[in-house]
């Protein structure tokens, strides 16, 4: 029987008015040589319910195809009933968040995430204001194997 550890983190992230989105791997990635993970699973959640997270390939192109369909999905300018709730202007930012989800699950295989060659955790800020956003981070895993 393996034993499995459990160990948290988290990560606070400055970003700009939405969509806005920030390349989490090189922090991931740290952890990583920080906990040394073999196998499980590592569990990366936005806290709040105008972020969101996915994978993507963290390049300009990319990101800007992201960004348009993410306003085509739900477009800032549209009617929505929060907006008349509560006055904020940022209802297209919920719906945004919603569509895409706040939190991955990644495997961990001989001690590192599996994600593809061009594959990055990315975190996306929605809202219709800069925001510091919290990220939590769980890793449940067992150690490397004895030599």
């Amino acid at each position: 029987m393996r034993l499995l550890m459990l160990k948290t983190a988290s990560l606070d992230v400055d970003m700009k008015t939405g969509p806005d989105v920030h390349d989490l791997t090189p922090d991931l990635l740290r952890l990583f040589k920080e906990l040394q993970p073999w196998e499980g699973i590592v569990s990366i959640c936005a806290v709040g319910s105008t972020a969101s997270m996915t994978t993507i390939e963290f390049e300009a192109g990319a990101l800007e195809d992201l960004k348009r369909a993410i306003n085509r999905l739900a477009p800032p300018e549209q009617d929505y009933r929060h907006n008349l709730a509560w006055h904020d202007g940022n209802g297209h930012s919920h719906v945004q968040a919603a569509f895409l989800g706040p939190s991955l699950t990644v495997p961990i295989r001989k001690g590192r995430p599996v994600l593809g060659t061009w594959q990055q955790v990315i975190l996306i800020n929605h809202d219709n204001r800069p925001r510091k956003r919290r990220v939590e981070i769980t890793f449940i895993y067992s150690p490397p194997p004895d030599e």
